[in-house]
């Protein structure tokens, strides 16, 4: 009997859809599950008829590969990961490939590439981004770990993942052991700054221009055919129009409590290990955070007192500003995004291909847009690049709108709208093109209480200085800063 291209371990939804998906593109699938009932259901199920082999031991597994086995484990991130790596690796032989499709933790996947590589076996950590329907159609795919194992899984992962223009796949390998997971820990920070934004882009909408779920359905689905051509504008024009049973606004009648599953706090403290200002993000993460304290901001909003919104302008030329400053606060979060990217592939010691991995998201996966071509594009011309808004298209679109993205941000603060996103953006903005920050009076209030030195403008850089501020504190000087 033929034996399977490749086994999968997990069949929940994402798994069952990326089962379906692989065999879908001519190659054959053995699966299993820990509740061997769910294998039985699957395959007299949805995988009837096709070459899907349901195994019920990891034994019959490993049997049922082709060699070098290549096993994509898509099941809960942490311990369980763990568990199954011990669990596979007596089983398994030199050169065999193990795959996490979860949403682990990249630290995690450094230390696990480097632990099955020490027991002669190959690591593959990748991002998987898309949701069901994503896993289901051509997900995107973010690959890394031991490179040795790439050419033995790329037939497999770039058939099942999206393809934009040309047939080019959003899938490419991105570096050594945890480079394929911090990328997409990245992509979701992302995610949370779009959707942030848009939420912001949402609530000026209803409180101060006063406009119904219909007419605010309208201007997105008419964003959409713009330079915001993106899934999450997308369906944020279908879930405006979409009624509950009485006729009204679904939307409105949802908890405003976000949960979240922890990637965008990852992305949040990685940013802040690296030294990185991710503001927007950071700003998203918190965002959700307020939201989820209802019970207090219910009280609150009976105690506190702010100004009452009113609109008196013209509301398609505001509405016109609004565009504009969503769209600049969105290059500012990949900017920042991206900026993380690099400080980190420099401390890891990855080489990134930061054009390939716009093009990786291009398609398939949740903050799929237009807009992530000019980043390809950007990092294509220079792959150098320090930041995103240096290189000319962006620079001449953020000068382009930052009229409006000011107004709106004036607008907000004026009538009490909270736009904590869109504001944070504006003010990295305007800290990154300052070239004298107020850090020097930073630096000597920390010298004057800590003697923690500062260096000085008239001095070469790495010389560094103590002054005696009260006349009591004397020469010695403590641990120098890190700049």
């Amino acid at each position: 009997m033929k034996k399977s291209d490749i086994g999968l371990i997990g069949l929940a939804v994402m798994g069952e859809n990326l089962v379906i998906n692989m065999e879908s593109k001519g190659f054959t699938v053995s699966v299993f599950n820990r509740t061997t009932q769910k294998v039985t259901d699957f395959v007299e199920g949805r995988a009837k008829g096709k070459n899907i082999v349901g195994t019920y031991s990891l034994e019959e597994l490993v049997a049922s590969l082709e060699k070098p086995r290549k096993i994509m484990m898509m099941i809960k991130a942490g311990q369980a990961v763990d568990s199954m790596i011990e669990a596979l690796i007596p089983l398994l032989e030199e050169g065999d490939i193990i795959i996490d499709g979860g949403n682990s933790h990249f630290p995690d996947t450094i230390r696990r590439t480097a632990y099955v590589e020490s027991k002669g076996l190959l690591y593959i950590g990748t991002g998987v981004s898309g949701g069901e329907e994503g896993a289901l159609n051509g997900p995107s795919l973010m690959p890394g770990g031991s490179p040795a194992a790439w050419e033995a899984v790329k037939p497999i992962l770039q058939a099942i993942c999206a393809k934009v223009e040309g047939g080019l796949p959003c899938c490419d390998w991105v570096g050594e052991n945890g480079a394929g997971h911090f990328v997409k820990m990245v992509h979701n920070g992302i995610e949370y700054g779009d959707m942030q934004l848009i939420c912001e882009a949402y609530q000026l909408m209803r409180d101060y221009l006063g406009m119904s779920d219909d007419e605010m359905h309208e201007v997105f689905a008419q964003w959409n055919t713009t330079e915001l051509d993106s899934y999450l504008i997308e369906i944020t024009s279908h879930i405006l129009e979409h009624k509950d049973t009485d006729g009204s606004a679904l939307v409105e009648k949802i908890l405003d409590t976000a949960g979240q599953k922890g990637t965008g706090k990852w992305t949040g403290i990685a940013a802040l290990d690296e030294g990185v200002p991710l503001t927007l993000i950071g700003e998203a993460v918190f965002s959700r955070c307020l939201s989820a304290i209802k019970e207090e901001r219910v009280a609150a909003s009976k105690i506190l007192n702010g100004p009452k919104p009113e609109f008196t302008g013209d509301k398609a030329a505001f509405l016109e500003d609004l565009k504009n400053a969503l769209f600049a606060s969105k290059i500012v979060s990949y900017a920042q995004g991206y900026t993380l990217m690099r400080a980190a592939a420099k401390n890891y010691g990855w080489n990134l291909n930061y054009g390939g991995i716009a093009l990786m998201w291009r398609g398939g996966c949740i903050i799929r847009s237009v807009f992530l071509g000019k980043i390809k594009e950007a990092y294509t011309n220079n792959p150098e690049l320090t930041n995103l808004l240096l290189d000319p298209y962006f620079k001449n679109i953020i000068e382009k709108n930052q009229a409006g993205w000011r107004r709106v941000c004036s607008a907000a603060m004026l009538n009490g709208i909270p736009v904590p996103a869109m504001t944070t953006a504006l003010n990295y903005y305007d800290g990154y093109r300052c070239e004298r920050l107020p850090a020097n009076l930073l630096q000597a209030q920390r010298d004057y209480f800590g003697a923690h030195t500062y260096e000085r403008i008239d001095q070469p850089r790495g010389q560094f200085f103590h002054t005696n501020w009260t006349g009591t504190g004397g020469n010695t000087a403590s641990t120098q800063y890190n700049a």
